[in-house]
C-alpha cells in the first residue's frame, strides 16, 4: 500500500454571501475531491494548538506527525533548511518578505508578487549595507535574514496586517534594534532603485522595503523513517514545505513548472507525485494557490484554484493500491485575507466509508473520524 496526502493550502473558509451561503469548497466543482468523501471517510483535523498562531509553519509541521509544542521553534529556521543554510551557535533565522508599505499602512505583503530575480537584485544590494546580518534571495518576496549573536523578537507576520498601520506591529524585543536597523536601511536603498524604478514604469508594485517575521533557531525533528518506518517525500514550491522535509529526512520532489501561486503546474505536480510513489512509501504534495488567493480577497480566484487542484487530484486517483487523503492546513477565510485556527475537514480514500456525500466543511463535521488533532492523522493513515 501506498498513501499520499493532497493539501490545498488555505482551501478551507466560511459560507460567502457572494457564493449563496456556501464556502468555496461547497461552491466549487469537485467531483475528485467529492468521491474521496463519498466513497471514504471524513472527520474535522485540529491543526493549530493553543497558544500558537495560525500559520502553515505549525499547521504543516503538525499534520506531518510532528508535535508544535516541541518541535516549533519559528518559520525562518525551516525555510534555512530548505535553502541549505546551516545555522551556527547563536545565529538565528528570520523569514524576510519583500513588502510594499505607503503612508504607513501595509498595501502590500509580497510586493505584488514580485518575481524572485528582481528580489535577489535588491537584497545583493542591501546585503552590502547591513554588515554581519545577512540576507539570502529565496522564491518571489519569500526571503531569509540571518542574525548573528540574537536572542529573539516579538514580529507579525505581514499578511495579517494588510491594509492596516504598521506601526504597532514593527518588531520589538532583543533583537528590535537590529531588525528595524535593517528596515531602515532597505527602505532608503529600495527608495530609488533601478528595480523598483523598472516595477513603477510596467505599473508594478515596488518593493518598498523588507519586513522580518517569524525568527527562530534551528529544530530537531525525529527522521520520518525512524518516526514511521516509511520513506517519505513532499512537493512543494514553498521554502517552508522543503524545509519541514529536509530536517525530517524526506526526499524533496522538485517540480518544474511550481510556482507557490496562482500559475502553479497542478497537474505536474500531481504527475511527479505518482511517479515518486514508484519509489517511496508516502508522498505529501503541497499546493500554495488557494491559500494565496485567501489573501487576496478574492472568491474568484479562490475558486478557480480549488478546482484546478481537483482536475489534478484525478491523476492520483487513477494509482492502484493507493490510501488517499485531502486537506487544507488552515483555513484561509476570504472576509479577513489571513489564517484562522479553526479546525478543518479532511477525506481519507481507503479507509472504510462514513455517510458523508460531499468534501467541505460542513459535511466533515458529520464524518465518521470525528474531532482529531493533526499530529495523530499519519498514524492513522499508515495503520493496518
Amino acid at each position: 500500500m501506498k498513501y499520499i496526502i493532497i493539501l490545498g493550502d488555505g482551501m478551507a473558509d466560511e459560507p460567502l454571501a457572494e457564493l449563496g451561503g456556501r464556502t468555496p469548497l461547497e461552491y466549487a466543482e469537485i467531483p475528485n475531491m467529492d468521491r474521496i468523501a463519498r466513497e471514504g471517510r471524513c472527520g474535522m483535523l485540529r491543526t493549530v494548538p493553543d497558544g500558537f498562531e495560525p500559520g502553515s509553519d505549525v499547521a504543516n509541521l503538525s499534520i506531518l506527525g510532528y508535535d508544535p509544542r516541541t518541535s516549533y521553534t519559528g518559520r525562518g529556521p525551516l525555510e534555512a533548511a530548505s535553502m541549505g543554510i546551516d545555522l551556527g551557535d547563536g545565529e538565528m533565522a528570520y523569514r524576510c518578505n519583500l513588502v510594499a508599505i505607503r503612508g504607513g499602512v501595509m498595501e502590500d505583503f509580497n510586493a505584488g508578487h514580485i518575481s524572485s530575480a528582481e528580489g535577489a537584485e535588491l537584497l545583493r544590494d542591501l546585503s552590502a549595507a547591513l554588515g554581519d546580518v545577512r540576507v539570502y534571495p529565496g522564491i518571489s518576496y519569500r526571503n531569509l535574514m540571518v542574525v548573528p549573536r540574537a536572542r529573539g523578537a516579538v514580529t507579525t507576520p505581514p499578511h495579517d496586517i494588510v491594509g492596516r498601520t504598521v506601526g504597532e506591529f514593527l518588531p520589538s524585543g532583543d533583537d528590535a534594534g537590529i531588525l528595524l536597523d535593517c528596515m531602515e536601511r532597505s527602505r532608503k536603498i529600495f527608495a530609488d532603485h533601478p528595480v523598483n524604478r523598472r516595477r513603477r514604469e510596467e505599473g508594478k508594485t515596488p518593493a518598498t522595503e523588507v519586513w522580518p517575521w517569524s525568527g527562530g533557531r534551528k529544530p530537531s525533528l525525529t527522521p520520518f523513517r525512524e518516526k514511521y518506518g516509511l520513506a517519505g517525500g513532499v512537493i512543494s514550491a514553498v521554502d517552508l514545505l522543503n524545509g519541514i522535509a529536509r530536517l525530517a529526512g524526506m526526499e524533496v520532489i522538485r517540480v518544474p513548472g511550481a510556482t507557490g501561486f496562482l500559475d502553479t503546474d497542478y497537474e505536474a505536480k500531481a504527475r511527479h507525485a505518482v511517479d515518486a510513489l514508484d519509489r517511496l512509501d508516502f508522498v505529501y504534495m503541497h499546493v500554495e494557490a488557494p491559500d494565496e488567493a485567501g489573501h487576496m480577497g478574492s472568491v474568484e480566484e479562490k475558486v478557480r484554484a480549488i478546482e484546478r487542484l481537483d482536475e489534478a487530484i484525478g491523476i492520483v486517483l487513477d494509482r492502484p493500491e493507493t490510501t488517499v487523503a485531502v486537506l487544507p492546513d488552515h483555513p484561509t477565510p476570504i472576509r479577513c485575507k489571513t489564517h484562522t485556527a479553526d479546525p478543518i475537514p479532511f477525506a481519507v480514500l481507503g479507509k472504510g466509508r462514513d455517510d458523508a456525500s460531499a468534501f467541505s466543511e460542513r459535511e466533515a463535521v458529520r464524518g465518521s473520524f470525528g474531532l482529531m488533532q493533526a499530529p495523530d492523522l499519519l498514524s492513522l493513515l499508515f495503520s493496518r
